[in-house]
């Protein structure tokens, strides 16, 4: 008789727990209960007869036996889920921040429909990095300042022009008629881009006055929401605001010059060639340089 082998759902189990360091994590991604993912791990470490976690209260860490067998089964599990992608493909799937998807991309992905009906596209909403296998993406719409993944395939798109922007009622209740009355106005920025100010300010000569310190925003969609309601002036990114821009929600007093980052596309490189994936590229291709085309220079 041959060696007993380990059950796929058990390697699954293991593999999940150890990538995110967490029992409870792995058995929501894999739908199952915390006791069935334990009793797998335990399963396993009694069939190799060594330990393949260190347990230490609610958290989990593998070991240096366990680290090793979670990378032979991460890669075995890409390798799997690759091959039934080519073969039975799925849904094609575009990712971006929630801040894209409504400032950007859903004012303007009936166009893609009207001119794709055969495709039928999914979102997520993310703004780091992902999985590509894992979490099924295949086209990814990404700023440059984010480390991508290996082996991504990196369509540059597009320069980001950034500037402040406020609402008009704002903008006149502030008297916002030159750089040095922003020092008595009220700074808005995010959490995920806290250097947005300081980053601005640098691109201006003479730089003006610092002034208070900004209120920092979890999301960029709540920071916009927030200048909308006359609550400050925001450092943006023009893509994010265009709309609100030519609707006259939000006004830009001194204009927009080009940050430090770009936009870019990651592509699955498992789903470069399929022709949903060339579709879907072509299309944001299109549609962010129109969107971005060089704007205005600020006001004298």
């Amino acid at each position: 008789m041959g060696k007993p082998r380990p059950s796929l759902n058990a390697l699954r189990a293991f593999e999940a727990t150890a990538r995110l360091a967490s029992l409870s994590a792995a058995a929501r991604e894999l739908n199952v209960t915390h006791g069935a993912v334990s009793r797998h791990i335990g399963g396993l470490e009694a069939m190799f007869g060594v330990p393949l976690l260190e347990r230490s209260g609610r958290s989990v860490q593998a070991t240096p036996q366990g680290t090793r067998l979670a990378a032979s089964l991460s890669q075995a599990f890409a390798m799997i889920e690759t091959g039934v992608e080519q073969l039975r493909p799925g849904p094609l799937t575009l990712s971006c921040s929630a801040t894209i998807m409504m400032n950007w991309l859903i004012p303007r992905i009936a166009g893609f429909h009207r001119r794709h009906p055969e495709i039928e596209l999914r979102f997520d909403m993310a703004h780091d990095r992902v999985d590509f296998v894992r979490d099924a993406i295949g086209v990814a719409i990404r700023n440059s300042g984010i480390e991508p993944p290996k082996e991504v395939v990196i369509r540059p798109m597009i320069d980001e022009w950034i500037g402040p922007v406020c609402s008009p009622a704002y903008r006149d209740a502030h008297g916002l008629a030159g750089l040095a009355d922003l020092a008595r106005c009220d700074r808005l920025a995010t959490k995920t881009r806290p250097g947005a100010w300081a980053q601005w300010l640098a691109t201006q000569a003479p730089a003006p006055e610092q002034g208070r310190e900004a209120v920092l925003y979890e999301h960029f969609y709540l920071m916009i929401q927030a200048a909308i309601c006359d609550l400050g002036i925001a450092i943006v990114p023009r893509l994010l605001v265009q709309d609100h821009l030519a609707s006259g929600k939000l006004v830009a007093p001194f204009g927009f010059v080009p940050g430090p980052n770009r936009m870019v596309l990651w592509i699955a490189p498992h789903l470069r060639h399929r022709a949903d994936t060339r579709a879907l590229v072509a299309w944001l291709s299109d549609a962010l340089r129109q969107s971005e085309a060089p704007p205005a220079a600020a006001p004298a």
